[in-house]
């Protein structure tokens, strides 16, 4: 089975799906004589173009956020080192 179709994800392909399901209304011999077959082919290609435009958006943010996330640690690690890096006074011997 697969999941329910007419979900928000999905809007642009709202009228392609109707039509697939008016036609599968029609009833089983003429669906099974596949006179809904070019309808289901739209209904997928619809669909598929949906999910790579989620995924296109979804990678880009994880981008964003893997920038600012890498950012977040580059300025901790300059910080750590900056701070390990200073000279400390404790212990330290006078050279003439």
């Amino acid at each position: 089975m697969h999941s329910h179709l007419h979900t928000p994800y999905n809007a642009n392909c709202e009228a392609i799906m109707t039509a697939l399901d008016e036609c599968h209304a029609k009833g089983f011999l003429h669906k099974a004589l596949g006179n809904c077959n070019d309808i289901k082919r739209d209904v997928n290609k619809c669909l598929a173009a949906e999910r790579y435009e989620r995924a296109k958006q979804n990678r880009d943010a994880a981008r964003e956020n893997r920038k600012r996330i890498e950012k977040i640690w580059a300025d901790e690690k300059a910080f750590e080192q900056g701070f390990s890096s200073a000279p400390s006074s404790v212990g330290a011997e006078k050279k003439h």
